[in-house]
């Protein structure tokens, strides 16, 4: 914990003892003692006591801003909150799930704008999102008559579908791999590793499927080869038996 002064910045005149009791004794002291119970326990049950108060002012944003600083996640705090429920009455969740969506969405929007690499994150892939699990991000780039390149960025555990590139003279695709980690993989092959740097020259007619690892976002360029009577075949999805192989 950061040393307090919110006391004596608001009361400091008004109620110096107050102020005083605030800053060196609360969250001086009671705060600190990790030897006692860890900060994020600390956090929890602050926040159970102000959601059982239904004290969802101003203070309150402070202390879910202090779990997640502390390392309670989203999805942790969703569970809390939605336990304190039962407990605490629904009114009062109801509203501790607006304040929380407030914090959290401040990460979830400097998450999303640190990823894609130099080229940033793009625009949600929803024209293709049919053929892939989980969320992808497109960022065209450039577009000619007979080819075009764009940043596709996935999310953790996202992959497209099993595809080919169909041509009958040239055609294909390369990828150019410039942040996170993923995979690629050909049917009947091992799949490969990926990582910032790396190049795969995708040949026409071949099945195949990209994505990211499952615990890493992951951006590629996507160069479309220029060729005679290309199309693309969208095919099955791959699984998460087969996933989770690699």
């Amino acid at each position: 914990m950061e040393k307090q002064t919110a006391g004596r910045e608001q009361l400091g005149e008004f109620a110096p003892e107050f102020a005083r009791l605030n800053d060196d004794v609360l969250f001086g002291e009671v705060w600190s003692r990790e030897d006692k119970l860890s900060t994020k326990n600390r956090c929890m049950i602050t926040i159970a006591g102000l959601i059982g108060k239904g004290m969802m002012d101003s203070s309150f944003k402070y202390h879910i801003m202090n779990a997640r600083n502390h390392g309670i996640t989203k999805e942790e705090m969703a569970e809390i909150i939605t336990h304190l429920a039962f407990y605490c009455g629904w009114p009062n969740a109801w509203a501790a799930f607006r304040v929380a969506k407030e914090v959290y969405a401040e990460d979830d929007n400097n998450e999303k704008d640190s990823h894609g690499g130099m080229f940033g994150l793009g625009e949600p892939n929803t024209a293709f999102a049919q053929y892939f699990i989980g969320n992808s991000y497109l960022k065209p780039l450039a577009k000619t008559e007979n080819m075009s390149i764009a940043n596709v960025t996935f999310e953790p555990g996202c992959r497209n579908n099993w595809h080919i590139h169909h041509s009958t003279k040239g055609g294909g695709q390369i990828l150019i791999c410039v942040d996170g980690e993923g995979w690629y993989q050909e049917k009947g092959k091992e799949a490969q590793s990926l990582k910032p740097g790396d190049v795969v020259v995708i040949p026409a007619n071949v099945k195949h499927w990209h994505g990211a690892k499952n615990d890493s976002w992951f951006s590629h360029l996507a160069l479309e080869v220029p060729g005679e009577n290309t199309s693309n075949e969208w095919c099955e999805q791959v699984t998460d038996e087969e996933y989770s192989k690699l």
